[in-house]
């Protein structure tokens, strides 16, 4: 189907639809996948989000069959990941009186990406409305659905919402409203769900915040199908697949410590925890006997261990501890090393060496990134000094986060 389908008053769908079976986040879609973009034919011509880099020459060229992007004044880029935003530099090299539309972390990303230092921005943050000359815009942060710059754009005139990655289906639709597909959808949309939201199923709760006091009549994402009936029952699917299933979860935290400031780590840990609701016990491997250390690690979802670096080389009692953990089936245990250090904690290293060694599921920043694309989650958990500051203490709690999700979660 060519660009130009009207989706509703004035609003027009000018994507790409790629029927080919498409490699994505180490995914291969058998279905293929639509790159959805939206041109809002109002008083300040406006598009909502472009397509794959990879389309953008015959974006434009298309595009340009429907209006003369000398018209366009707005381009909103919902989310910079260039499946969304790869049209772009191509598009505003021939929309040149057009102010992209942005987060303010997108900015700077958007001008590296495509080199486009020279174009007019507008930064709009949570609650802002833009008048397009006919229609309003209302933009809301979304952040972490799935990169840290991520909005969505509510036209509340049309009661039309655009979540770019949110609510989306990998599928190269031959219809592009999903009441006229032929089949349900369902397996599709929680299959899409699952593979690129679900990781950062927390922040489906800032989502869902922001879109409950909005009227929404039609949901236009960046794949797939529209929705336009039944969306109420798809707005809850994402509340229900990103609750929390499981309870009764425990972690252990192991620390040795020589300044306190490991122990401070444990702490936040501990705290972290907590507030989500998983069972705590916080053993100091210098002061508690190494048996009961040993059956609270075995009786644990989430094994965390930590020291001080000494030396070049961990405090205290730990490496005991640490020893006799391949004696153990600890099959299944999420496993995490964390410390704090002054110079170049290398006990931290270790202690992650000794994980390793176990049957465990070690977490580690190459997993995270490769699984969920987060790049603000980091493990092992490594703090200079005193854990006291808010940018670390934060990326304590960030990682406390995570495996509070991974432990809570049934999928």
């Amino acid at each position: 189907m060519k660009p130009g389908f009207k989706i509703a008053k004035d609003t027009y769908w000018v994507g790409k639809i790629d029927q080919r079976e498409v490699p994505f986040h180490r995914l291969l879609l058998t279905k293929g996948t639509t790159y959805n973009s939206y041109l809002l034919k109002t008083g300040k011509p406006t598009i909502i989000d472009t397509v794959d880099l990879e389309f953008g020459r015959e974006y434009v060229e298309q595009l340009a069959e429907v209006i003369d992007p000398l018209d366009i004044q707005y381009i909103v880029i919902n989310h910079t990941e260039p499946d969304h935003s790869g049209g772009l530099a191509a598009l505003v090299s021939k929309a040149t009186k057009a102010t992209i539309v942005c987060t303010e972390l997108a900015v700077s990303e958007i001008q590296q990406m495509y080199k486009l230092q020279h174009c007019n921005f507008l930064v709009v943050k949570d609650g802002d409305q833009l008048d397009i000359g006919g229609k309003t815009l209302l933009f809301k942060e979304t952040p972490y659905l799935h990169t840290a710059e991520t909005m969505i754009t509510y036209c509340i005139e049309d009661k039309i919402l655009f979540p770019c990655d949110i609510f989306s289906t990998h599928v190269a639709v031959e219809h592009f409203f999903a009441d006229e597909a032929g089949f349900d959808i369902k397996d599709d949309y929680i299959g899409y769900y699952q593979a690129i939201i679900h990781p950062h199923r927390r922040y489906v709760r800032t989502l869902i915040e922001a879109v409950k006091d909005l009227e929404i009549e039609m949901i236009a994402p960046s794949h797939g199908f529209i929705l336009r009936q039944d969306v109420a029952k798809y707005i809850d699917l994402y509340a229900t697949l990103s609750s929390e299933t499981t309870v009764g979860k425990k972690a252990t935290i192991v620390y040795t410590t020589i300044k306190n400031n490991t122990k401070k780590m444990a702490h936040i840990l501990r705290d972290s925890f907590l507030d989500n609701n998983i069972e705590v016990e916080l053993w100091d491997a210098d002061k508690a006997e190494a048996a009961d250390i040993l059956n609270s690690i075995e009786a644990a979802d989430a094994v965390l261990i930590g020291s001080s670096t000494k030396y070049a080389d961990m405090t205290g009692n730990l490496e005991s501890i640490l020893l006799q953990l391949k004696t153990l089936n600890l099959e299944g245990k999420l496993a995490v090393a964390f410390g704090s250090y002054g110079w170049s904690g290398e006990a931290i290293e270790v202690v992650q060496d000794y994980l390793n060694g176990t049957n465990m599921t070690v977490q580690s920043t190459s997993g995270v990134i490769k699984t969920t694309g987060m790049t603000h989650v980091e493990f092992p958990i490594r703090v200079r000094f005193s854990p006291k500051e808010e940018e670390k203490t934060r990326k304590i709690k960030n990682a406390a986060e995570f495996i509070s999700d991974l432990l809570l979660s049934a999928i």
